[in-house]
């Protein structure tokens, strides 16, 4: 499959959290790519782009992958 073929669908803050959104989606049938900046992983920082996670998924899957990801975010509470 062609690169161009991958579009991105989510930008994680960190690993933890694009882990978490990865798995979401491969739990559903839906392959994932990760694409993220080097220098933010070495230095394990999430500032102005550095430590941002590329959430890739074919262009195939990418509707039905923003739908899960819509669905999550609207069960999801963000108010403590």
């Amino acid at each position: 499959m062609a690169e161009d073929r991958w579009k991105k669908v989510f930008t994680a803050q960190g690993w933890a959290e694009a882990f978490v959104v990865k798995g979401m989606l491969e739990s559903s049938d839906i392959p994932v790519r990760l694409g993220y900046e080097a220098l933010g992983s070495i230095l394990g920082l999430t500032l102005d782009g550095l430590g941002e996670v590329k959430i890739m998924v074919s262009a195939e899957k990418e509707e039905e992958a923003r739908k899960l990801l819509q669905e999550a975010n609207n069960h999801h509470e963000w108010d403590n």
